[in-house]
């Protein structure tokens, strides 16, 4: 069956109210024909016969979706909405929200995983009817991966929302109804009170009713054709990962970098907990685990990550809605592994009424922190020899407020390790990230002598300035797990200067007890010594005489050139050129580098990588395209060469690739780089400028004049590489001598003047 026919499907008699229309904004209308915002702008001004808003604001307005796809055809712009983009568009639509929605396609997927024969036999059904059989399909998978149903007898389930009587159908019994009422009132489900006595929702993934799902059913069958094309998981993957970029200030997420370096932290692990679980990112990053456990006090979040669990895998999946510190769902867990990315700074994590709890094995923390309070959790929930890795805010390794703990984790030998991330690896992505390494200490546990100190931003490549998308993930994972693998076999390591090294206990129980990696490892310039400065100096002087062989020498004057114009856009439509924006794209298995905005400006090779989710294919590069950044106001344009052929498009960026034999690219690049030319094609409508690539302007030339000026443009560039690498090399120099000299690891020679000079300024004045 078409997809078009999927979400307004009706069956006689089904009595169910006509589906609510989805709106979308301009954003996802340029997404769906691929043009930038701007180019919606225009099609509204130019076109009387745009469809008109029928929500949203005055500066952001919303438009029905079909009559937006009916005209996008009808101008040639689209032959089809992607299923994906349609199903996402019903979901944002939903009337009960975008969760709600994500919820209940993330059960029907998990039908359509395990169980796919019983949505097969209720598809069939009319919507009204399909609603009320939906239920009783769910309940049964649900009931499968997550256990009972977490909700009583008294919210409408039972007999009283018009099932005639639950309990007795599907097998429930009394039992039920009192583990239920344990979770209402602050028990653990096994009869035993949580945490503080918090309520602790057990069950965070609940059986919707027939009710609830009525506005969801066209959307949950769009979704079971989605996941025919895509897989369940896919399906899924997508749609959260749509929904977490709609709404990047709400949730604070672990991006997969470090989230697969804590997992390989921890190494194999068959039971694992994140009391701080999020959307379950790091529960995901350790697929061989046999049961997961995730809390998080966001019963939204807790649901998400839940479902997620579930179709990415086998595993036993217990997932709890609460605070872990005031309301613990699993108290008597012992734990092989435990991965948190807890939230930092925070004064009301429960001080005063947790005072006495058990897990403050190493001291009560102080109000100011909390961070320390979730490392002693994380401890308290592993077996003896287990293993926890935590993503730590830099303070936490050097407040005076929490020494007397770090000393005792030190003493005890329970924090084994400390690994300073650099600026970007994750939020706040501003400062430098810590991951601490414990291991809980058993009865026969000697002390360990030693703490592994790591400093990842010495790792060579790794950005300095907070840049996510370019830090070298594969250098960073070998430099750390090389340093923790001998380590944790040695116990002690002589490391890398500036890197890692192992330091003994009794050196860090001073009085501050400050674990901040950078403060205990000699600095890289100590690595290579005076050699390695040499060969950096070298290849400068040697960089610096190409640079001056290259410089160009000014062309002749010219009386003034009065070409005809015309502008990219016009080529574009003429079939000269085409277009395609960067971005778009995600990561499946062995992705290819993504050329980054930075590596434009900056004129290095691709240094990004694709983000995780749902294949989508991205916008590759061959050799000959021109690639010109959109943000920033900067006249640069960036013809790809065979080290760029490949790579993925970055965000903000546009790819030209021009006809063979109609543009040459180097004189399209060059013209593109007319700082006249930007400042007429951008805009500042905000606080950044933008370009409208479209508009920049070249004037019409045969090949043959194209290909002279080209040449022209070529020898520009290989003396921009030139002087741009003479100045890495040279800011590398500079650095490495200063660092040498104030470290002591270089000898700054003789003063000035001789010795025997010396001395004969002595003798003149003694005479």
């Amino acid at each position: 069956m078409p997809f078009g026919s999927l979400g307004a499907q009706r069956h006689e008699g089904s009595g169910q109210v006509p589906e609510r229309a989805t709106e979308v904004t301009a954003a996802t209308i340029a997404r769906l024909a691929g043009v930038g915002r701007a180019a919606v702008s225009n099609w509204r001004r130019r076109h009387a016969d745009f469809p008109q808003p029928v929500g949203g604001t005055d500066t952001s307005p919303a438009f029905a979706l079909r009559e937006v796809e009916q005209w996008l055809r009808d101008q040639g712009k689209l032959a089809e909405v992607p299923l994906r983009e349609r199903v996402w568009q019903q979901l944002t639509g939903h009337p009960g929200g975008a969760v709600t929605a994500l919820v209940h396609a993330g059960c029907v997927l998990l039908v359509l995983r395990h169980r796919p024969g019983l949505w097969r036999e209720a598809a069939p059904l009319a919507d009204a009817a399909l609603a009320e059989r939906l239920p009783d399909v769910l309940d049964t998978v649900l009931a499968e991966r997550f256990g009972r149903d977490g909700r009583d007898d008294q919210d409408g389930r039972g007999g009283q929302d018009g099932q005639g009587g639950r309990e007795g159908q599907d097998g429930r019994n009394g039992q039920d109804v009192q583990d239920s009422r344990d979770v209402q009132d602050g028990r653990d489900g096994q009869g035993q009170p949580g945490s503080a006595g918090r309520p602790v929702q057990r069950r965070t993934v609940n059986t919707p009713r027939a009710a609830e799902l009525a506005a969801s059913v066209p959307l949950l069958r769009a979704v079971a054709e989605f996941a025919a094309d895509a897989g369940a998981q896919d399906a899924f993957e997508f749609l959260l990962g749509r929904h977490l970029d709609a709404n990047p200030r709400q949730y604070t997420l672990t991006p997969p970098g470090p989230a697969a370096l804590m997992a390989a932290l921890v190494g194999p692990a068959a039971t694992v907990l994140d009391p701080a679980c999020g959307t379950g990112t790091l529960l995901r990053a350790l697929p061989g685990a046999g049961v997961l456990h995730g809390q998080d006090a966001d019963p939204d979040l807790a649901a998400l990550t839940g479902l997620r669990l579930a179709l990415a895998g086998p595993a036993t999946v217990r997932t709890a809605a609460a605070d872990s510190l005031r309301a613990d769902a699993f108290p008597e867990l012992a734990a092989d592994a435990v991965l948190c990315h807890p939230p930092f700074n925070e004064r009301a994590w429960g001080h005063d009424e947790l005072a006495y709890d058990p897990r403050w094995e190493y001291g009560l923390p102080a109000r100011t922190e909390s961070e320390l309070a979730w490392v002693q959790h994380a401890l308290a929930r592993l077996r003896e020899g287990g293993t926890a890795v935590l993503l730590m805010p830099p303070a936490a390794a050097s407040r005076r407020s929490g020494r007397r703990i770090r000393a005792d984790l030190l003493r005890r030998g329970a924090l084994r390790a400390v690994v300073a991330l650099p600026p970007g690896a994750a939020p706040p992505y501003g400062i430098p990230l810590h991951l601490w390494v414990l291991r809980k200490p058993g009865a026969t546990t000697r002390p360990a002598g030693e703490l592994l100190l790591v400093d990842a931003s010495g790792v060579e490549g790794a950005a300095a300035d907070g840049a996510r998308d370019r830090l070298p993930w594969p250098a960073l994972h070998r430099a750390v797990l090389d340093a923790w693998t001998a380590f944790d076999r040695d116990g002690t390591l002589t490391g890398r200067p500036g890197v890692s090294r192992s330091v003994p206990v009794i050196e860090l129980l001073d009085a501050d007890v400050d674990l901040a990696p950078a403060r205990h490892l000699p600095p890289p310039a100590a690595e290579g010594g005076a050699a390695a400065l040499d060969a950096v100096r070298e290849r400068l002087d040697s960089t610096l005489r190409t640079a001056a062989g290259l410089s160009p020498a000014p062309p002749a004057p010219a009386p003034g050139a009065r070409w005809s114009l015309t502008t990219v856009g016009e080529l574009a439509r003429a079939g000269a050129l085409s277009l395609r924006p960067g971005g778009a794209g995600t990561a499946d298995g062995a992705s290819p580098a993504v050329l980054t905005e930075h590596d434009v400006l900056a004129g290095t090779a691709p240094s990004g990588t694709l983000p995780e989710g749902p294949p989508e294919e991205p916008a590759l590069i061959r050799a000959g395209d021109v690639v010109v950044p959109v943000l920033g106001g900067g006249a640069i344009a960036r013809v790809a060469t065979e080290t760029d052929a490949g790579a993925a498009l970055g965000r903000n960026l546009q790819l030209l690739r021009p006809q063979p034999g109609a543009l040459d690219p180097w004189f399209l690049a060059g013209f593109l780089r007319g700082t006249a030319n930007h400042r007429q094609a951008s805009s500042h409508a905000t606080t950044a400028s933008r370009l409208d690539v479209r508009k920049l302007r070249l004037p019409r030339l045969p090949l043959a004049d194209q290909v002279r000026y080209g040449e022209h443009f070529r020898a520009l560039a290989a003396f921009e590489d030139a002087l741009r690498l003479a100045g890495r090399l040279g800011e590398q120099l500079v650095r490495g001598l200063h660092d040498g000299l104030t470290d002591g690891t270089l000898d700054p020679g003789p003063r000035n003047g001789t010795e025997e000079g010396d001395t004969g300024r002595a003798r003149a004045s003694s005479g």
